[in-house]
């Protein structure tokens, strides 16, 4: 099967962007607070897309950190360390996972928060 990447299409109204197509997939809104950061992490068995809807954040993808803005999206691949640090005010991410979900398939490399 062909690698899918997401696509806009203008219409005479505006543009749809398209990030999946006939694909099983789970998708959340990331709501990270001013100031706060999840784990640098990775998964096993899925794949992640993601959006930044607001906020200015640093997203750290393998050795890379970028700083982030409104309408920057990112790949994520098995295995990649990743994270987001909410820097700019309160931020908020598309995020749509591929492939075999499961909250458990959370290996944290760093945790503020005391987790494993």
């Amino acid at each position: 099967m062909a690698e899918f990447k997401p696509f806009t299409i203008e219409r005479p109204w505006g543009n749809f962007r398209q990030l999946t197509h006939n694909n099983p997939s789970t998708v959340k809104i990331l709501f990270i607070k001013r100031g706060e950061t999840f784990s640098l992490q990775y998964h096993n068995k899925r794949k992640e897309f993601w959006r930044v809807i607001s906020g200015l954040p640093e997203i750290t993808m393998g050795e890379s950190m970028v700083n982030a803005k409104a309408g920057d999206e990112f790949e994520i691949p098995p295995k990649m360390n990743h994270r987001v640090r909410s820097t700019g005010g309160d931020t908020e991410i598309l995020e749509i996972s591929t492939g075999d979900f499961d909250e458990n398939d959370i290996i944290r490399i760093e945790d503020k928060y005391g987790r494993v």
